[in-house]
């Protein structure tokens, strides 16, 4: 009989983008480290799959670790990792990354362009 198979496991056994293996990486470092708890990463990430699932995202690489990413971040601010100055970066981005045309790299920093 064949152990079922770890439901927060990623759908694949490689990585597409560095990130990716980056959000893993620090998560096991921040349980390591005693900031968390594996229980508090494994809830953490079953509820982001979840909301993901409910949102009607794709059971792809690419919403596991986006979903893994939400986590990370909703941990690390529970264990004030985080500051004002990380969430001032995030707004930045958001700004940017709203402000540019479809096609267009997203530059922090720029004047706003036309979108179009």
């Amino acid at each position: 009989m064949h152990a079922p198979e770890d439901p927060l496991k990623p759908p694949s056994d490689h990585f597409a983008e560095p990130w990716q293996a980056t959000i893993l990486a620090m998560a096991t470092a921040l349980i390591r480290e005693g900031h968390f708890t594996l229980t508090d990463w494994a809830t953490a990430l079953g509820n982001a799959l979840a909301r993901a699932e409910t949102d009607g995202r794709p059971d792809t690489d690419e919403t596991y670790f986006l979903a893994a990413l939400d986590a990370l971040e909703q941990l690390s601010e529970r264990a004030g990792l985080t500051n004002a100055q990380r969430a001032e970066r995030k707004a930045d981005w958001e700004d940017a990354y709203l402000k540019t045309p479809h096609g267009q790299p997203v530059v922090l920093g720029q004047p706003e362009q036309g979108v179009g």
